[in-house]
């Protein structure tokens, strides 16, 4: 799959906005002003004016409806909450040649409110995934305690976990010590 440098980063900033929910991390993670202005200083968005509260529960209601394509039920339901994200932002597709990244597409009209942006710019990348075919890649993280999201884009499909290091490393630590435990009881019993 030819996934774009710019799909890449639009999903790299979905799948971090995604597990900004309550339902991902158990506390909310954008819950005012300047929690949305760091995330959108660490993610690198341009095109940004100044925040206020009403971006903030945009920004919250836009990334509950990105967050409904990865539990689709089946490709034709993902392509319409897709659609209805992408139509309500109202995209304004243009070229443009800003911070040494070279030519690229933003599908959000210049200074567009933050969450217009997002729904644009990330619901975009998410149809990109939708039309190659891929929402397999859409996953949820298969750590039974965890609810965070992600993109795989490894090239055999066969990422399981959101980050490797830590839900992947304890759920293999864990069955390591099952099995000794198991192995340990065979030889004693």
């Amino acid at each position: 799959m030819l996934i774009t440098h710019d799909t890449e980063c639009a999903l790299s900033i979905l799948v971090e906005l995604l597990n900004t929910a309550p339902e991902a991390c158990g506390t909310e993670q954008l819950p005012d002003v300047p929690a949305l202005s760091a995330f959108v200083v660490r993610q690198e968005i341009s095109e940004i004016d100044s925040l206020t509260p009403a971006d903030v529960t945009a920004v919250q209601a836009v990334r509950g409806r990105l967050r409904e394509v990865f539990s689709a039920d089946s490709t034709d339901r993902a392509a319409e909450l897709v659609n209805a994200v992408v139509a309500a932002a109202g995209t304004t597709p243009r070229l443009t040649n800003h911070d040494h990244h070279g030519w690229h597409i933003h599908y959000f009209a210049p200074h567009a409110a933050i969450g217009d942006h997002l729904a644009a710019e990330l619901g975009m990348a998410l149809a990109f995934i939708v039309m190659a075919g891929e929402r397999e890649r859409l996953r949820r993280c298969e750590a039974p305690d965890c609810a965070r999201v992600f993109v795989d884009l490894s090239r055999n499909r066969s990422r399981r976990y959101c980050d490797s290091r830590t839900c992947g490393n304890r759920l293999h630590v864990a069955a390591y010590r099952a099995r000794q435990r198991s192995a340990e009881a065979v030889t004693t019993g």
